[in-house]
């Protein structure tokens, strides 16, 4: 069998980071001085490299995050706001996603909501967790376009699936009864086996009145589905001299969601 045969076996089988590294092996005349099993070894390992690193470019692509340039290493502690650190590095670990808990990030707009909670997803589809983000009103929309097309329990999935789901905006505007209902859905499905990121402009204490309070008869249900053991993120100012727009800090456009 010829190295070039050899080679094109390896490209059909779609092998082709061990081909184009076989190929190399070959021209390297360094290489003849190796045993067989240390050469292999190095084939499988940059295959096996190549694969993961582009299975986690597929999940960043299919999480489609408002800010895919977040990270966790370059949130900012010194803004003026009040940031627990401990907490954060403990979350970037994913354990919660292991625990099948949900995190609420609460803060005014340009706090770093957004880029935080894309920071957490980013760290997520580096363990291979598949990741969706979202803005609430997109997802409501996309919602009822799905019941009038008759493809709801489809786009509903497309929600429920993810291991994490990321919720922008979550009760910016108050929803209409029918919009509860899809976000009663929504939470029932993932409590217990998924793990989802609020980011609200509202304390956890005004969900159950942006939810209709009193006269709504499921703001308890969503709520009881989704604020029990969660973990809660609350960036406020603490040096108003230093309280700058997360959207200047990150270098951000001021025109995207915060």
């Amino acid at each position: 069998m010829t190295n070039q045969s050899t080679i094109d076996k390896l490209i059909e089988m779609r092998l082709t980071a061990m081909a184009d590294a076989f190929r190399n092996q070959i021209n390297d005349p360094k290489m003849k001085e190796s045993p067989f099993e240390d050469r292999f070894g190095m084939l499988v390992d940059i295959e096996f490299n190549s694969r993961k690193n582009n299975r986690l470019k597929r999940l960043i692509k299919g999480a489609e995050f408002d800010q895919p340039g977040a990270s966790i290493m370059d949130i900012n502690y010194t803004s003026g706001r009040k940031l627990n650190k401990s907490l954060i590095n403990r979350l970037a670990s994913c354990e919660y996603i292991t625990e099948h808990r949900n995190i609420f990030i609460t803060g005014a707009t340009g706090s770093g909501k957004t880029y935080m909670a894309c920071a957490f997803g980013m760290e997520a589809c580096k363990q291979y967790y598949t990741v969706k983000y979202v803005r609430m009103p997109d997802l409501l929309l996309d919602l009822e376009m799905a019941r009038n097309e008759g493809t709801y329990k489809k786009i509903l999935a497309k929600y429920t699936k993810p291991v994490l789901l990321i919720l922008d905006e979550w009760l910016l505007l108050k929803p209409n009864e029918s919009e509860c209902k899809d976000i009663f859905e929504l939470v029932h499905k993932r409590r217990r086996n998924s793990s989802t990121i609020f980011c609200s402009q509202f304390r956890q204490e005004g969900w159950y009145e942006q939810l209709g309070g009193n006269s709504s008869t499921i703001a308890d249900a969503i709520l009881d589905r989704i604020v029990h053991d969660a973990y809660k993120i609350n960036i406020e100012s603490i040096d108003p001299s230093k309280d700058i727009s997360m959207r200047e800090v990150y270098g951000l456009d001021k025109a995207l969601s915060e």
